[in-house]
Order: C-alpha cells, then sequence, then structure tokens
C-alpha cells in the first residue's frame, strides 16, 4: 500500500485484481473512511483491519462491475453509506445517496465536488476533493477510457473539464495502464520530449515496483494524446497529416480510433 498526504487527509492506494487500483481517504481528525471504486471486498477489509478503521463511505465513479464488484460485501460489513452518480442510481449495487454535479455529497467537511463526465459510459462522474481528482475510468495516466455509452464529443468535452484543473491536481485514476498508453502515445506524439522523459520515468517505477499513478493534471496535459489536441500546434499538425481540417474533437476522435485498434 502506497501513501500520500493531502491537507485534510491521506489517500492510501493498493491494487487489486488485474490492474484496478482502490483508494482509500483517510480524512484527518475524523473517523471517517473513504472507499473509492472497490473493485473487491476482500482486499479493503484487509486494509481496513491493519489500520484499525471501520470504513464508513463507498464513493463510485461508475457502474462497471470492477468498480463496484465489492460494494454489497463491504455494506454488510460495515454498514457504510454508498455513494454514486444519480443519472446512474438504478446502475449502482446498494446505492444510497444519489450525486451530481449540483448536489454533492457531505461527508466530513470535505470540500468535494462532483464532475460531470459521460463518455466512456453515461453517467460516469468524479469527485474533485480539495486537489485530488478520483477520475475513474475517464482519465487515465496517458490515456483516456473506451468510449462504451458516450460519444466522441462527450468524452472530448470531458476530458476538457479536466484539462482545466489546476495543474499541481493529483490525478488518481483506476488503473495501471500507462506503460501501454505511453508506448501508443509516442505513435501518434513521437517529438514530444515531455512524453520520453515520462516514459523513462515511469519505466524505471514499474521496475522498482511504484505505481505510475498518481500523475498530476500538468503532467497529463503535457503528454497524453488524448489531451494534446489541446496544443494548436499538435493539433494543427495532426489535422494536416491525417488530412481533415483542424478540429479538435475530430483529432481527438481519430486518436480515440487509433487507440482502439493499436
Amino acid at each position: 500500500m502506497w501513501s500520500y498526504r493531502h491537507q485534510n487527509f491521506t489517500v492510501h492506494q493498493f491494487p487489486a485484481l488485474k490492474d484496478n487500483y482502490i483508494y482509500l481517504i483517510d480524512v484527518h481528525n475524523s473517523e471517517t473512511l473513504i472507499a473509492v471504486d472497490p473493485a473487491e471486498a476482500v482486499s479493503v477489509s484487509h486494509y481496513c483491519n491493519e489500520m484499525g478503521v471501520k470504513l464508513t463511505h463507498i464513493i463510485n465513479t461508475h457502474h462497471h462491475w470492477d468498480h463496484t464488484d465489492g460494494n454489497k460485501a463491504l455494506k454488510q460489513k460495515f454498514d457504510c453509506l454508498v455513494i454514486g452518480a444519480a443519472d446512474d442510481a438504478h446502475r449502482i449495487p446498494e446505492l444510497d445517496i444519489p450525486v451530481s454535479e449540483h448536489a454533492p455529497p457531505e461527508i466530513a467537511g470535505l470540500n468535494i465536488k462532483v464532475l460531470e463526465l459521460p463518455g466512456h459510459t453515461s453517467g460516469h462522474i468524479a469527485y474533485l476533493i480539495d486537489d485530488a481528482l478520483f477520475c475513474g475510468d475517464v482519465l487515465f495516466g496517458g490515456g483516456c477510457g473506451r468510449i462504451f455509452e458516450g460519444t466522441p464529443a462527450q468524452m472530448w468535452s470531458s476530458l476538457n473539464q479536466l484539462a482545466q484543473l489546476v495543474g499541481s491536481t493529483k490525478v488518481y485514476c483506476a488503473h495501471e495502464y500507462t506503460l501501454p498508453n505511453l508506448r501508443f502515445a509516442l505513435t501518434v506524439d513521437p517529438d514530444n520530449k515531455a512524453l520520453i522523459e515520462r516514459i523513462n520515468h515511469d519505466s524505471q517505477a514499474r521496475m522498482d515496483g511504484q505505481p505510475t499513478i498518481p500523475s498530476t493534471i500538468a503532467l497529463e496535459v503535457a503528454t497524453n494524446p488524448f489531451l494534446r489536441p489541446l496544443n494548436r500546434t499538435f493539433c494543427s499538425h495532426y489535422a494536416k497529416h491525417a488530412g481533415f481540417a483542424l478540429n479538435a474533437t475530430l483529432v481527438f476522435t481519430d486518436i480515440r480510433k487509433r487507440k482502439d485498434n493499436f
């Protein structure tokens, strides 16, 4: 387990299943402990017992089973509250509190904003807590989620929303996909020095048994191929090479199609 201290809470991160990450948000000066997207109950229970803290809340970013499969067992064991998107209420197991951009959850006095980010799924949301972004499967290290229920335009809009966050915001996504994503990124953006530096850094981290996550919004904007269309020079060069008009949505859509077939 890896731990990252923020001003009002500490984030504990640990792997689950094949390549998931589960996060426990331990709120300072409180008995509140929040699990983010518990893919399974066993590992969450283990770390709760190890920490000697009772799980009080679950927050889900979307309904996919590898983000919600632990909900039922954890609720039965800890009597915790399950929180998720109002637009996805019928698909999130054991949901107690539906939330939205205009109705964020109230937990232990934390400053929690809900960001509505359709694309990967129609009801996908993220939670921005101070300078920590829990973004599920919308934004990954060097990548973004597949578009299952939304449209490319929706996904591009959602990614744009995340790109506007403060650059130092920590990105806590739900999967360790970074190195494969960066290998693809190099085929799209081979002259990007920041990308090459990131590949070297993150490759060494994985060799050392360390996660590549969290990253930051600034790092993603500089190196993530799905955010690079925000850079006019990159966007113009890509559009010209691909043979279509200068349009960031079209560039993003083409890159997403290329990644689907990579």
